[in-house]
């Protein structure tokens, strides 16, 4: 939201401050663009609710040099060093403009916090004196916009804030729709922080650990200070979980999925239709009910590459499958048969990248082989992803398949970044190219 208000401002800024001459698309798709991926890489948006004024000065001063030099570097390149007074000027407007306006915005969200609004209800693990202070801190700063419900510990407590002992806080979380837990490290044992840590990861909770030692720290959690006083170690969020990274995929996702729909759909559909059709009946397009975001239903497109048969929405297809035609060898070896997802990736059910989605039979069967297998749906479906690419596709043979499969799926999820999408679109186009021997 801020990014767009922000992009909308300086739009606004050129149009009615500089010059007709040098207001052209290409300069305001230019400027715009430099003002996201900037804003990106020094993290410009990563403003909460417990960050302090002179925090957020200072992101401003960091992120208009950079935009300034980029500013400046459009004339170094498309006008030869061109300089004119209002180049300056609308430096001002923009500078002053959204520096008043991010530091407004964040003084109006602690004051409308302070009166009870916009809330984030967050319960505490464990009941020692790190955690007294923070406990003290949420019931103190009440412009931080925490709604403290209460504390868990294996020891009872005559206090109000007392809520039950430790194992109660899961039924507690889900019946309250807890926000954020906080979990005391010197309280808590090594296996009951990675049993919340599941928990807490399968009902979308924000999850802190309130540290004792700093031999503690690792590459998942990252140091964030409250009033400038109280450190806590935040687990580390997953990429998917920051607004950036969601819109920078859905972006490119629709962007390649409407160039493959009009470069090669377009015509490739009525030639497959032909040659579909002459070789068995029934429909161009094979439909399946899948699993997909939050393990939400949806419908998946397939070119059909089997005869009509029964058993095709409950088994996968098998080396030298009967059921399999001629055309249809050539588009599972290729892929082809998975180019109509892309109409899935428009509609909003699917990703160009990422876990393969699976029918709910197996789906379910899957859970009960491999422990973080509900894991996979916290990111949208893909037509292609990091476990295919490294050869696990096709028919589950043996159980060491769906488990190296899922392992690649959930690395994907934690290690997702821009660079990785575009080398596994780059390999999975090769692969078809190759041809895949599991594609069958």
């Amino acid at each position: 939201m801020q990014l767009i208000i922000d992009l909308i401002i300086i739009n606004l800024v050129f149009y009615f401050v500089y010059y007709a001459e040098y207001l052209n698309l290409f300069f305001l798709v230019y400027i715009s663009v430099f003002w996201v991926i900037s804003s990106y890489l020094l993290g410009f948006y990563k403003v909460f609710r417990f960050t302090r004024v002179l925090r957020v000065l200072t992101l401003l001063v960091r992120h208009f040099f950079i935009f300034t030099l980029g500013y400046f570097a459009y004339f170094g390149v498309f006008k030869e060093g061109e300089v004119i007074d209002n180049q300056f000027l609308v430096l001002i407007y923009l500078i002053g403009s959204i520096s008043i306006i991010k530091i407004l915005w964040l003084l109006l969200l602690k004051r409308y916090r302070a009166f009870g609004n916009n809330l984030r209800t967050t319960i505490v693990l464990g009941f020692d004196q790190s955690s007294k202070n923070i406990i003290k801190l949420f019931k103190s700063k009440s412009n931080l916009g925490y709604k403290y419900l209460g504390f868990f510990s294996n020891k009872e407590y005559k206090s109000k804030d007392f809520l039950g002992v430790l194992d109660d806080v899961f039924e507690y979380a889900k019946k309250y729709e807890v926000d954020e837990i906080y979990c005391s490290l010197t309280i808590l044992t090594k296996e009951q922080i990675k049993k919340i840590s599941k928990f807490a990861t399968e009902q979308n909770i924000t999850l802190k650990l309130i540290p004792d030692s700093i031999e503690l720290y690792s590459k998942n959690q990252s140091i964030e200070y409250y009033d400038d006083a109280l450190m806590v170690l935040n687990v580390n969020r997953l990429p998917f979980e920051f607004s950036e990274n969601f819109y920078i995929k859905r972006i490119f996702d629709i962007v390649f999925s409407i160039f493959i729909s009009l470069f090669i759909l377009s015509w490739l559909i009525p030639i497959l239709w032909v040659l579909v059709k002459l070789e068995s009946k029934g429909p161009l397009i094979f439909k399946q009910d899948r699993e997909g975001l939050n393990g939400d239903h949806f419908i998946c497109y397939k070119f059909r590459s089997m005869r009509i048969n029964d058993l095709s929405h409950k088994v996968h297809a098998t080396k030298n499958d009967q059921r399999v035609t001629k055309i249809g060898a050539f588009l599972r070896k290729t892929s082809m048969d998975e180019l109509p997802q892309f109409f899935n990736v428009l509609l909003g059910n699917m990703s160009v990248v990422g876990p393969r989605p699976h029918i709910e039979s197996l789906s379910l069967e899957y859970q009960k082989e491999v422990e973080d297998y509900l894991k996979r749906h916290i990111v949208k479906p893909g037509i292609t992803g990091l476990a295919q690419i490294s050869g696990y596709r096709g028919e589950v043979q043996k159980r060491s398949d769906i488990k190296n499969r899922v392992r690649l799926d959930i690395f994907y999820i934690e290690n997702w970044s821009f660079l990785l999408d575009i080398k596994i679109i780059i390999k999975t186009v090769f692969n078809a190219f190759k041809g895949d021997e599991k594609a069958y």
